[in-house]
């Protein structure tokens, strides 16, 4: 098969079309409601403090909600926790957006109760789709979900500030949530899975096996590098007097992961994902260097369109190391989520120390020790088991 012919492999396989566009859809709360709980739990509130812990406590429910998730894809199938996540996130979310008479820890409790709730639809995609393809197709194939992740991302806060400009952010929220309730619930239903527990060893077994402990302490490192450029690309725009960049700064990391996405799965690949991952985790590394010493916003912004196209497969190889492990893959999957979520809050909150005691150029310096040190760890998993 050429490399031009993956896409179209994958994209003529029943039903992986149809699941990518309902999977955008049912992704786009997951940028909007960290933003939506600052927004209305802070305009309810007057607190921006409560706020920001809704948006915390969403992230917090997420992270702790998604081995969970995984192991009950792992034994029943996806479709129904697509369809019971899908109706717990939306229904907390309509409940937040409209509760003004709510006691303040009440909307931070439904902030956690909707990052509970928030559907794996990633996860469900790469257990959908790796039974429907070959193995041949395989990078593409969690390429095209990172991919379809990416865009939803993008696309969700287009939408919500839409919205908020014609009418509110209570309003703006409920619509985007009841829009993803419908995809997730809809994707549910495109699903073919039987439901047949996965092959690997589930349960404890997926902490029990070194080597998935291994690539959980890389991808923590991998979403350290993240977290750590979240608040040190702010903090550098507003140093060099230009806090308006901040979203355009980080927009260029996202359209360079969606580059990386199409071209990543375009390619055949005979090098091991271990291995791969060594040389991706190098790469992003690299571009983050001269992304912390470059003199000005638009040579800063250039280089950080090669962080993105670095990062996001660096995302999917992790991914295909799980294909490579005995393991039950949901479950593996979730924890994944939940490594890459703890390391990107746990750097958040050191690059903001970093940034503000040694210069905002540092968060990214710490970003790219990050990087490095993920690098030097998925050493370890690149030797033959």
């Amino acid at each position: 098969m050429s490399p031009k012919g993956t896409y179209r492999a994958l994209f003529g396989v029943p039903g992986v079309r149809a699941q990518a566009v309902l999977g955008l859809l049912a992704q786009v709360t997951q940028q909007v409601t960290p933003i939506g709980a600052v927004l209305v739990v802070g305009g309810a509130t007057g607190s921006l403090v409560l706020g920001g812990l809704a948006a915390a406590a969403f992230s917090v429910g997420a992270g702790m909600a998604r081995p969970v998730q995984g192991r009950l894809i792992d034994r029943c199938g996806p479709r129904p926790v697509l369809a019971v996540t899908g109706c717990l996130h939306t229904t907390a979310l309509v409940v937040l957006a409209g509760a003004t008479g709510v006691p303040s820890w009440g909307m931070v409790a439904l902030a956690w109760l909707a990052g509970t709730g928030l559907p794996p639809v990633s996860v469900a995609m790469r257990i959908e789709w790796a039974r429907l393809t070959s193995p041949g197709l395989r990078t593409a194939t969690y390429s095209l979900v990172y991919l379809v992740q990416e865009l939803a991302i993008f696309v969700g806060p287009l939408l919500f500030s839409g919205v908020v400009a014609v009418l509110s952010a209570s309003i703006a929220l409920t619509v985007v949530a009841v829009a993803a309730g419908a995809g997730t619930l809809a994707l549910a239903q495109a699903m073919r899975s039987a439901g047949a527990r996965q092959a690997g060893t589930g349960g404890a077994g997926v902490l029990r096996d070194g080597r998935m402990r291994l690539l959980l302490g890389v991808v923590a490192l991998l979403g350290g590098a993240s977290g750590a450029m979240e608040v040190g690309l702010p903090a550098l725009a507003v140093a060099r007097g230009a806090p308006a960049a901040s979203g355009l700064l980080l927009a260029t990391v996202a359209f360079g992961g969606i580059a990386g996405a199409l071209c990543y799965g375009r390619l055949r690949w005979s090098v091991r994902p271990a291995r791969r991952l060594v040389v991706l985790l190098l790469a992003v590394g690299a571009t983050l260097l001269p992304a912390a010493l470059a003199p000005n916003l638009v040579v800063i912004g250039f280089v950080l369109f090669f962080v993105g196209i670095a990062l996001n497969p660096a995302l999917t190889t992790a991914s295909l190391v799980v294909d490579e492990l005995d393991v039950a893959p949901a479950e593996a999957f979730g924890w994944l989520s939940t490594a890459i979520s703890a390391g990107a809050a746990a750097s958040g909150g050191l690059a903001g120390v970093v940034g503000e005691y040694a210069g905002a150029a540092h968060a990214l310096l710490l970003a790219f020790g990050f990087a490095v040190l993920g690098a030097a760890l998925s050493l370890a998993l690149a030797r033959p088991a």
